[in-house]
């Protein structure tokens, strides 16, 4: 039966628990709220579809959340006993540490039972849910995927670019199409409509396009040239080649136990390997028995008798949970090599981990009045330190000014703003918590990633200077998820703070107002929106192409890039296309250089040429041994015209070298000038409007969060920081939620782009600015 002491312990890592797991799935929560929910949303999937799809998502997280979770938890409860010195009281009154193994057990206990309920029933229904609505939306999928001006190719030996998508609806309308199966014979389309269309039963994704031409040239004979007009043309695609992970077959992680015994016994039968089932159900097991192995590194970890123990036990954590899960792929690397058995493979981490809780609980036990520091005694004694004698100073001569007239010149002197010891003092509380909160999360990004990928690291796929690169270029997004958390949850806790050790009260009965209390914490929120619409100007667009490039590579795709040097494809200003193999800007040259232009109006095919070479000399491009043809308005040829050398009137050499990307790798400016375009060619910009409007209001994210902060700290700071933690996650969560819903409905078109990016900003500060009136200050 529980004692009041292990009621008491319970209690209080079961508040820190909950938190860490709200804060933790929360975070991992973002970048499916924020890509896949919004752009579903704006396709005009049902949202109970959508909100099915976040739920499948949940498992998979609570699965690596649960025991994170746990561990936070006894390190932030126990943390909090070290710092009220209860823990000290409690081995004064003969509670030894090992008692305390008791209550931690108890939590550690509920948490196993939850995460091992969580892997082997929750997850695989969860994932093949996902699995299954996903696949069902795959058409709708795609299209989105497919966006205005932008060239898709992602299809096998397909380019595909579109110039418009209708505002509401689904399909695509100026279709185009290079085909490069038949390398020898390259052929393109033309076509008025097209749209993605899927046959669930029998598993077939197609690409139909509706009343068009084709063309076709063969590389060796450019005189002959074929034109077919067509009212509708179906291209089937391989679903598996396109969309590897939406098929209907269960995966390894979508079966049950007994369905991964069943699937060993085939492929033992067969002769194949099976290390990764054997593995897969090792970890429905070994994962879930980590929370016990948190506990006992909790305890060990957590019990001390610093006063500041608990202030790194978020930091300390995320460290621990790196290190399980590095552990982890390392014994499952080593399973794939041979070198070990797959079945204790997944015991490695768990195993070392617990000898090292152990023997932490074990000199934490022996050790614990000394505070952590271990006395060493030397053989010899050292010689007392001697002081300095105190030097006299030497004497001062001050001249005298007898006899003399002297010229006093009172200067005027401005109030200049600086710093307060108010300010240095609640500014130094805010940085230390903001550095915790914002290390921390940033950490969480980390091992969630790291956990995505290793299995590629661990497969060969990829190399650990590939991972690197990615986490290298993926960080400043992270930040940018990561900055606004931090400085709603750091107002929050200093606040809370403030108030729980009534320091916000004395500054109130010195004459010091909550206002000007609070104006460092608005100072730092003004300046994280620089340092984010900073980010988004300078380093984040270019940071966002080489991590979108190096993840295609590591997922198995062929080596290509987002770089405007690369570039094969581009999109001219008056709507014309060239396709080249090579582009050199130091010697200015195209190689390979296609060009399509368009009639006026139309998108018929007026004029193709292709030069094997064209250099920019002089503000001219000059063409070596191409050919030009011409068509009629019906898109028959007019005319064929091979040359040696000749002018060819294109865009000028500084256009290539120029960004043309979707909006999420392009900066404010570029974005601006980028519509500018757009509109005066009469396409549909409202997308591109939203998210030029996003840039501005996102960043302002952090001035919001800090003013609707600081009164719900006032009201709730006697609960503790915790409590302040919870409220912080809620209000992120519920933002995040309402800014993603509206700028999903202004890409939809049924809301003025300035409204859906402004309205999320709009309605939070009406709240903080009613909140900051009411509260006493």
């Amino acid at each position: 039966m529980l004692r009041t002491i292990d009621r008491y312990v319970i209690r209080e890592a079961i508040v820190p628990t909950l938190l860490g797991l709200l804060v933790f799935t929360f975070i991992l929560q973002i970048q499916p709220v924020m890509e896949v929910a919004e752009r579903l949303i704006a396709k005009g999937v049902a949202w109970s579809t959508v909100g099915r799809i976040m739920l499948t998502l949940l498992p998979q997280a609570l699965g690596i959340t649960i025991p994170m979770a746990v561990l936070m938890g006894l390190l932030v409860s126990l943390g909090r006993l070290s710092a009220d010195r209860e823990a000290v009281a409690l081995q004064a009154c003969g509670v030894s540490l090992y008692r305390l193994l008791v209550p931690v057990g108890v939590v550690a206990g509920m948490a196993w039972v939850a995460t091992s309920w969580v892997l082997i029933y929750a997850l695989p229904a969860a994932n093949q849910a996902y699995r299954e609505i996903v696949y069902s939306i795959v058409a709708a999928r795609a299209e989105n995927e497919v966006r205005p001006r932008v060239f898709f190719e992602d299809f096998p030996n397909l380019v595909l670019y579109v110039r418009d998508t209708p505002a509401q609806g689904s399909g695509w309308r100026d279709v185009f199409l290079a085909d490069s199966r038949r390398p020898s014979e390259p052929t393109v389309f033309m076509a008025k409509e097209g749209r993605m269309v899927l046959d669930r039963a029998a598993r077939r994704v197609d690409l139909v396009l509706q009343n068009g031409t084709q063309h076709r040239v063969p590389a060796a004979r450019p005189d002959k040239y074929e034109v077919q007009r067509f009212e509708s043309l179906t291209f089937a695609l391989d679903p598996d080649a396109v969309f590897p992970r939406t098929g209907p077959q269960r995966g390894d992680n979508e079966m049950t136990i007994a369905q991964l015994r069943a699937e060993i016994a085939r492929r033992e039968s067969e002769g194949q390997a099976t290390h990764n089932q054997v593995m897969t159900i090792q970890k429905k097991f070994s994962i879930p028995m980590a929370c016990l192995v948190f506990g006992l590194l909790g305890l060990g970890l957590g019990i001390t008798n610093r006063k500041d123990g608990k202030q790194s036990s978020f930091v300390v954590a995320i460290a621990v949970i790196f290190v399980y899960y590095v552990f982890m792929y390392s014994g499952e690397s080593m399973a794939k090599a041979r070198w070990i058995p797959a079945g204790a493979a997944m015991w490695i981490p768990n195993a070392l981990l617990g000898a090292a809780g152990a023997a932490l609980l074990v000199w934490r036990a022996r050790h614990g009045d000394t505070g952590g520091r271990i006395s060493i005694r030397l053989p010899w004694r050292l010689p007392p330190r001697r002081e300095a004698p105190p030097q006299r100073a030497a004497p001062v001569r001050v001249a005298s000014d007898r006899g003399r007239t002297v010229l006093v010149v009172r200067v005027p002197q401005f109030p200049i703003p600086t710093l307060r010891i108010i300010d240095r003092y609640v500014g130094g509380t805010y940085l230390r918590v903001f550095g915790i909160a914002f290390v921390g999360m940033l950490a969480l990004f980390y091992i969630a990633t790291f956990i995505e990928l290793s299995d590629k690291l661990f497969k060969g796929q990829a190399t650990l200077g590939q991972l690197l690169q990615f986490f290298w270029y993926s960080t400043p997004q992270y930040i940018y998820y990561v900055l606004p958390i931090s400085a709603l949850i750091t107002t929050l806790v200093t606040i809370g703070l403030l108030t729980r050790t009534s320091e916000l009260i004395v500054m109130k009965a010195c004459g010091i107002s909550l206002y000007r209390a609070t104006l460092p914490l608005i100072g730092f929120g003004l300046l994280w929106s620089a340092v984010l619409f900073g980010l988004g100007e300078s380093i984040l667009a270019h940071a966002n192409r080489q991590a979108q490039a190096l993840n295609h590579v590591i997922r198995g795709g062929s080596p290509r890039t987002f770089d405007v040097l690369s570039r094969q494809w581009v999109a001219g200003r008056d709507g014309s296309l060239y396709n080249f193999l090579a582009f050199s800007p130091r010697e200015r040259e195209l190689d390979g250089l296609s060009i399509y232009r368009f009639a006026s109006g139309t998108w018929n095919l007026a004029l193709r040429t292709f030069v094997t070479e064209a250099r920019f000399v002089e503000g001219t491009w000059v063409a070596r041994r191409g050919w030009t043809r011409t068509f009629d308005q019906a898109t028959n040829v007019k005319s064929y015209e091979p040359f040696e050398r000749g002018t060819v009137p294109i865009e000028a050499v500084d256009y290539f070298m120029t960004e043309r990307p979707d909006a999420e790798r392009m900066s404010y400016r570029q974005l601006r000038q980028y519509v500018g375009e757009l509109q005066t060619s009469g396409f549909n910009v409202t997308p591109y409007v939203v998210a030029l409007h996003r840039k501005l209001s996102f960043p302002i994210v952090t001035v919001i969060m800090t003013l609707i902060a600081v009164p719900f700290a006032v009201t709730t700071g006697r609960r503790g920081a915790l409590y302040g933690i919870g409220v912080g996650i809620v209000l992120a969560l519920a933002y995040w939620l309402i800014f993603s819903v509206f700028a999903a409905i202004g890409t939809a078109g049924l809301l003025s782009p300035p409204l859906a990016a402004w309205a999320p900003n709009i309605l939070f500060a009406a709240i903080a600015v009613y909140l900051l009136l009411t509260v006493r200050t």
